[in-house]
């Protein structure tokens, strides 16, 4: 027999791409598993049915501990977001992906579409030393604005109608991304006066033909920031509560204006 020969028909290449074959369909398996903990079983569209599928591809419930001392979360655990958030919207058709239209009064406010939010914790993004991530300048006496740079507080904010929903009264700052997050504005619209957050990734600075500088937002009218999802304390947010403020303006940009839900030609 030559070198490598187990028998005068196996040898050792051989043994070793048939190991490698069970070694990568061992691993298929088990991926196709892990992918099934969060999302399954799937939902029909239409029928709202469930597709359920062959036992040997769910995988047995693993717990995971989270960080912070947050507690731990099982998955999989057959929860459903539907069951406590149904849909405030009803479908435009009746045919499979149709999408769904909001009936709500304020349908920036219905989670559909481009303002859609995740069920995120309604805790504070910690960083590595369990303080919270976003915060306002105002409590933080590290922070501060850079010489050159404009200090955006003090400055005015107009919606897309160009109608001015407030006066920045502080900059929210991440202190892991050393980065502007958030300006915290002093609305004047709607019956009283109160202070929401504004994302800075939906605000533009342009100046006036008065050669004031203002923040302008596209997303939503000014009128519309009287109902921007507030936050539970004045220090600090929570995941869920970022998740609902940065959707409320993503919403804007379809359900703002009645306009801009109609085709363009």
């Amino acid at each position: 027999m030559e070198i490598g020969a187990i028998t005068e028909y196996i040898d050792v290449a051989q043994v070793t791409l048939y190991v490698f074959w069970v070694f990568f369909a061992l691993l298929i398996f088990y991926i196709r598993q892990e992918d099934r903990r969060e999302g399954y079983p799937l939902e029909a569209d239409g029928s709202g049915d469930y597709n359920k599928d062959p036992w040997l591809f769910v995988p047995t419930p693993k717990t995971f501990v989270l960080p912070h001392g947050h507690g731990e979360v099982s998955v999989p655990n057959d929860k459903r977001d539907s069951t406590d958030r149904p849909v405030p919207g009803e479908k435009i058709g009746d045919f499979e992906g149709a999408p769904y239209r909001p009936t709500a009064e304020n349908p920036m406010l219905s989670s559909i579409g481009p303002g859609s939010w995740a069920e995120r914790a309604d805790t504070p993004d910690l960083n590595h030393e369990g303080h919270a991530k976003i915060v306002p300048m105002r409590i933080d006496s590290d922070w501060a604005i850079a010489d050159g740079d404009t200090d955006p507080r003090g400055m005015r904010v107009v919606g897309c109608d160009l109608i001015v929903a407030g006066t920045v009264k502080d900059a929210w700052v991440d202190r892991s991304e050393q980065m502007l997050r958030y300006l915290e504005i002093e609305t004047e619209v709607g019956s009283d006066p109160r202070r929401v957050l504004v994302p800075m990734n939906f605000v533009v600075m342009k100046t006036t033909r008065d050669r004031e500088r203002i923040f302008y937002v596209h997303a939503i009218t000014g009128e519309q920031f009287a109902h921007v999802p507030a936050t539970a304390s004045d220090t600090q947010i929570t995941l869920l509560e970022e998740e609902k403020i940065t959707a409320y303006f993503g919403a804007g940009q379809l359900y703002a204006t009645p306009a801009r839900q109609e085709p363009l030609v």
